[in-house]
């Protein structure tokens, strides 16, 4: 429990850092959010007043559960989802298409972007249709729904090409970044501005 306080808190440093700079300012982070942090009474009391605390704007945070959060107490998870989003939050639930909760919860949860787990589009270079035909699903559900609809894992071009043809909106993956110290991120950023870079580390953040 005490790591989740702590990414959050370097995360909200980055975002204040990144506050006052042109190429920077427009950001938006996306952290994961565990489900033993998300089941916290007061996880999301504690989440805003962290953000009123450190002077960030909601719009640039994004929270980031998996569908396993759903698996626990639904209505508990409605509650929190309905506050962050009334305060102007993103939020989206990641590796879509692995886990267990119910497609009524995809409708009635305030969600704003839906991910695509990287196996899915891993398999998508060996053409498999069932594959494709999961992929392409995701996309127009979470397009039905007014939802952005992102694909993680990303390597290659020709996925790239598969996947904005199917009308994928947002990239994420290997292709266009890999890990990095903050201060080789922030130069990139600087080097091409107005590019959105996401290389689908594993920290938590785009």
């Amino acid at each position: 429990m005490p790591l989740g306080p702590r990414v959050l808190a370097q995360a909200l440093a980055l975002l204040a850092r990144w506050r006052d700079d042109p190429a920077l300012s427009r950001l938006r982070l996306a952290i994961n959010i565990s489900a033993r942090q998300f089941a916290q009474p007061d996880f999301a009391n504690g989440l805003l007043h962290a953000l009123r605390q450190a002077g960030i704007s909601p719009q640039r945070l994004e929270v980031e559960i998996t569908e396993s959060v759903l698996l626990g107490d639904i209505e508990q998870a409605r509650r929190v989802l309905q506050t962050l989003d009334r305060h102007g939050l993103s939020l989206a639930i990641d590796d879509f298409g692995t886990g267990y909760s119910s497609l009524a919860y995809l409708a009635e949860l305030p969600f704003d972007v839906i991910k695509i787990d990287q196996r899915f589009v891993a398999r998508l270079q060996q053409h498999d249709r069932h594959d494709e035909a999961i992929v392409t699903t995701i996309i127009a559900l979470g397009r039905r729904l007014g939802m952005t609809v992102l694909a993680e894992g990303v390597e290659t071009p020709e996925q790239a090409q598969y996947l904005l043809e199917h009308g994928c909106h947002q990239l994420q993956g290997y292709l266009y970044g890999r890990p990095m110290p903050v201060e080789a991120f922030e130069a990139l950023v600087r080097e091409r501005p107005g590019a959105s870079h996401d290389g689908g580390n594993d920290s938590g953040t785009r």
